[in-house]
This record gives structure tokens, sequence and C-alpha cells, in this order.
């Protein structure tokens, strides 16, 4: 067939393919249009941007112009394809040449190893996906951290410990403290020997706040000697510190009771919490400020927003945590909690009691139920509910909602190949599609990664673009065939709206979308913990259906002229163990005649 050239050769062509990406049929002639010229002019509509601190990328349009609802058609590129079916080649090629013996190969070895080769054999491709993937980036090349002072902190970290705790009494006596109240010694090597040598306590007996994040404390006696005689201490963070691996839950028993008033202990809340943690959580309560310089009664009464999420708070029914303390709280974050202790009910009077309250996020399911309705309707003044406006919920019925699950992000380390980089963090990036004509479907998918474009493009249960992929064929066959992905609006967009797809579309609860998510977001346990409870009851209200009870009367298989009955089998444990005299052992060489025999044989299958 010759090349495609007008449009009604094309749909009769593609006709089917067009039909399964669910394009519409306006957009038809514009992607003939563009398929045929290769026109790629996503570029003057669109912007990649970076987000999550350069780890992750997002679309944004930026043309000056809305985009309506399926107004428009783009091409995406596939920047890197690969099948199944190549890899046994090439890894067997790569196995061979090393002379290694191969003897069974996985198939995810195998995609794994071909995706390797086929980085390292394509110049330029490692590079453009590790860019493209935002693995190129190693944790030495992030910019110069300055702290507060204006002062590097490579530089800060060349001082002496004892130098630096000298400028922090200085940095003190200049906002008009006494003492020092707030002290951070972060990440100076500090270890146990040094930690007696500062005698913080004698320095420093009203410090509120003490940092030791990062050091090389590893003596448990030594840690809390020294830490209880701190005995106004409202905050102390010991994390990423060899001690705690090597202590047990006494350490920080002993810690509370030598110092009362902690409540904060390595970023959560201690059971004593109060006025102060809540303080620092809703921004009152810094370096700067490390307490009220005149005597306030209610110190939190500025407070609008408050970060409470992660800090293993068991329960919220606290003095401190209340509309007379907080009247204008507006915004609340309580995931990451288990408030064990509050029932749902109690939880609710409390929230309830905060009528300023406009947005809240929580775990759901979690402490306060599973259903997102039930939320709202026993705290009624919400307008957004984890991050999702009130009126979509109740339009949608959603029980279960959540626009802002953390993504998963690709880890790694400088050492790290970019291979290697790429080859971890491509699942998160990778698609597929099967080739099929009118005889037969391909058994092996074809896998690929979307260009820079597409690839920005992330996932939202409400997108406003759909993706699927075509496959043109510009002379009518298998053979000239170019796989693209297309891109649409499904929903009007303006100028600066980020660009979304759905990553599981046509996938509902009914096939555990919710779970299948993990594999791209950071899903609440307490999602699984309700999930498995569910199914757990389910299997045990099931009602079994007894089997028919059988006539206790004893029967018995014999022949008419009282013989014993001949049993033919294969199997040595019939042979040794069947001894009754109503049976005999037939000789496996006389199997005729089958009249009155029994056979018990393992067949292809099992036991026949």
């Amino acid at each position: 067939m010759t090349r495609i050239q007008a449009y009604e050769d094309f749909v009769k062509v593609h006709g089917i393919l067009l039909a399964a990406s669910g394009l519409p049929r306006t957009l038809h002639r514009k992607l003939f249009d563009k398929l045929t010229s290769e026109t790629f002019d996503g570029g003057a509509y669109f912007q990649v941007d970076p987000c999550q601190g350069g780890r992750q990328r997002r679309l944004l349009l930026t043309s000056a112009a809305s985009m309506p609802k399926d107004s428009n058609v783009f091409l995406i590129d596939h920047a890197w394809t690969f099948r199944l079916s190549d890899a046994y080649k090439q890894v067997l090629l790569r196995v061979l040449d090393t002379q290694v013996h191969l003897v069974f190969l996985p198939t995810d070895v195998c995609l794994i190893e071909v995706s390797l080769l086929k980085l390292q054999e394509v110049p330029g491709l490692a590079q453009r996906m590790a860019a493209l993937m935002c693995v190129d980036i190693d944790s030495n090349s992030d910019a110069e951290e300055i702290d507060g002072d204006g002062v590097s902190r490579d530089n800060y970290s060349k001082l002496n410990v004892t130098d630096i705790v000298e400028n922090e009494i200085g940095y003190a006596k200049e906002r008009g403290y006494d003492t020092v109240k707030w002290l951070e010694l972060e990440e100076l090597d500090i270890d146990d020997d040094m930690l007696l040598s500062l005698d913080l306590s004698s320095k420093f007996p009203d410090l509120l706040a003490l940092s030791l994040y990062g050091n090389k404390l590893e003596n448990v006696e030594i840690v809390v000697q020294e830490v209880t005689k701190l005995k106004n201490l409202k905050a102390l963070w010991l994390n990423n510190n060899p001690v705690l691996e090597n202590c047990d839950g006494c350490m920080a028993d002993t810690i509370f009771k030598g110092c009362p008033g902690l409540e904060i202990y390595n970023s959560c809340f201690t059971s004593n919490f109060g006025e102060w943690a809540l303080g620092f959580c809703g921004g009152v309560y810094e370096k700067d400020n490390p307490c009220p310089i005149h005597q306030d009664n209610h110190p939190l009464q500025s407070v609008t927003s408050l970060d409470l999420s992660n800090r293993s708070i068991h329960s919220l029914i606290n003095k401190a945590f209340s509309p007379a303390e907080m009247p204008s709280l507006s915004h609340l974050n309580i995931r990451g909690n288990p408030l064990k202790q509050n029932s749902v009910s109690e939880l609710f009077k409390v929230l309830k009691g905060f009528t300023s309250l406009q947005t809240l996020e929580v775990d759901l399911p979690g402490p306060l139920g599973e259903s997102a309705i039930e939320i709202l309707e026993s705290v009624p003044n919400l307008s957004q509910l984890n991050g999702v406006n009130v009126s979509k919920i109740l339009e949608t019925g959603n029980h279960v909602i959540d626009a802002v699950l953390q993504p998963r992000l690709p880890e790694w380390t400088d050492e790290e190949p970019l291979a290697d980089r790429v080859v971890n963090a491509m699942w998160l990036y990778l698609m597929t599609y099967r080739l099929a004509d009118e005889e037969k479907i391909d058994e092996t998918s074809v896998w690929y990664v979307m260009d820079e474009l597409g690839s920005a493009l992330r996932h939202s249960d409400e997108p406003n673009f759909r993706v699927a992929p075509f496959l043109f064929m510009p002379d009518g066959n298998l053979e000239s065939a170019v796989s693209y992905s297309i891109l649409w609006p499904i929903q009007n967009v303006q100028n600066g709206d980020e660009c979304t797809r759905d990553f599981l579309f046509g996938i509902g609860e009914d096939k555990q979308r919710s779970a299948r998510l993990t594999a791209y977001f950071h899903t609440p346990q307490y999602y699984f913990i309700q999930e498995y409870e569910k199914f757990h009851q389910k299997l045990q209200s099931k009602s079994t259906t007894p089997l028919p009870v059988e006539s206790t009367s004893s029967r018995t298989l014999r022949r008419t002229d009282g013989c014993a009955l001949r049993v033919y089998t294969d199997l040595p444990q019939v042979e040794g163990f069947l001894t009754r005299p109503e049976f005999i052992i037939n000789a496996r060489e006389t199997v005729e005649p089958l009249q009155d025999l029994i056979i018990w044989i393992v067949g292809a299958k099992g036991l026949v």
C-alpha cells in the first residue's frame, strides 16, 4: 500500500486504533494533520516545571488562552522503547561473552538486564532518562546551605564545637535573652566524651530546646545523664544518632522522668505535650522566639494553621488543644497520628468546637473513621477535606478521598551509576501496550517511556487530560508503524493550571484502585488495616454450606463371589500400606482384564 495521503484512508486504516484510544471524533482530523506533518507543538502550550525539591516534574499550561475541553490534541514521542523478546537475546549474548553458564533467567531479570544494556548501548540514552526521571543530580551538588546569620553551613561545621557554643551565647544576648534557650548542635560529629566536656547544664540551665541531630552519640548512660540535668527542657532531638539503635524504650522513659516538662522527643509529641509543642508546630515558638517575652495567658491565639502530622499523638483531648486557646484555627493537619486513646465520637466533638476550622487533613480511613461524608456531617464548617472541596465530595459521594498523598520518589546514592539509577526509577514512568491483528494478540508487551513532556504529567483522580498510546502506520501496514502517545484535554484548562492524567484510567475500587496507587504514592497504613479487617470479617461472616451427611451405616464394595478386589497402582505407598484383606495388589505386568479392577495411579494432572 502506498503512503497514506487522504484523511479517509487514515480513518479506514486506523479506525480500530482511534476507537480504542478514546479520542473524540472531532479531533481525528487534527490528529491526522499532526501525524502526517510530524507536528510536535506541545512546547508552545506547556511548560515542564520542577517540583518536590527537584526530584519530580510537573506539566503546566502556559498558553495565553485557556484550553477548552476536547479542543486540541498533541503528539508525545516515546523516548525509550524496548521489548522482553529482545531481552533474552541480549542477556544471553552478554552471559556468553562473559563465559557464564545460563541455567534459568526470570523475565524480571531479563527486563532489568536489557534495560541496562540498552542504556549502555544507545549513546546519550542513560543521560536523557536520568534527567527525565530526575535522578541525575548528586546530593553533593546542592546549593550551599546558608543559616539565618548568613554563614555558610560548610564553614559553620568547620568551627570548633566550643566556638559554636560561644557564638550561640552571643546570639542570644543580641536578642535580649540572658541565657541561651534554644541550642542546635547538629551534624557536628559530637561523641559521648565531647558531650560530657560541653557541660551544657552548667552553661545553659534554662535551655528549652536542644537538638543533637546527626551526631555520634552512642552511650545511653552518658546521654541520659547529661540530658536529664536540663530540667526546663521542652524539646529534645536525638534523631540520627547511634544511641537510638543501642537502646530500648527505657532510655526514653528515664529522660521523661528526668525532664518532666518535655513535650517533644525526637520529633514526636510526648504524652505531656501542651502549649509549647503546639506553639512550635504553629510557628509561634522558634529559635528567635523560644518562649513568650511577656507573660501571656493565651500565646496560641494567633495560630491559624497547625500541622501536627506524624507526631505520634495518641490523644487530642488536651487543655491546650482547644477553641479557647486557638480560636482562630482555620487549617489543621493530623495525618499520621494513631490517636488510639480517643474514640471517633470524642474526636468529632473536639474538632466541632473549632468554629473557624475550614480545612482539615486526616488519614482516610483512619482515626476519624473511613467515610469522608461522615466527617463532613460531623464537622459541618469545613470547606475542604484532604485538599478536595466539600462540594465536590458531596457531589461525587466518595467516602475515601485524598488529593495530597505524598508521591513515591526515587532513592539513590552518589556512587550509583546513571544506568542503575534509571533502572530503579523507571517503574514510576514505564507504560506498556501489546500489538494484535485479526489472527492473534502479541504475547509480549512493548515497554516505553514517554518523552519529557508526557512524563511530566502527574496523577490525579480528577484529571484534566487523557493520554493514550497510538500506532501510526503511514504506509498502511505494521512494518511502517511508529508509536506515539496522544494527549488531549478532557476538562476546561486555564493558564497556569497543572496538567494531570489518571495513572489507572478505567480501574475502580472494585479492582483495588487505591491499593494499586500505592505503587505511586505513600498510601496511609490505615487504609490497608481497614481493608484487611473488612476482608477478614467478610470471610468470617460467610456461612459455609455443610456437606451432606452420609448414612452412618457402613457399606462395602465386594465382589459377588466373595473374592478380594484387585488394585492396580504405581504408587509405592499404596502397595506398601494397603494390607486389608478386602483388597489385593494386582501385579503391574497383569493389567487385563479390567473388570473388577481399581486403578490408582498418578496422571499428568495428579491422582487419577
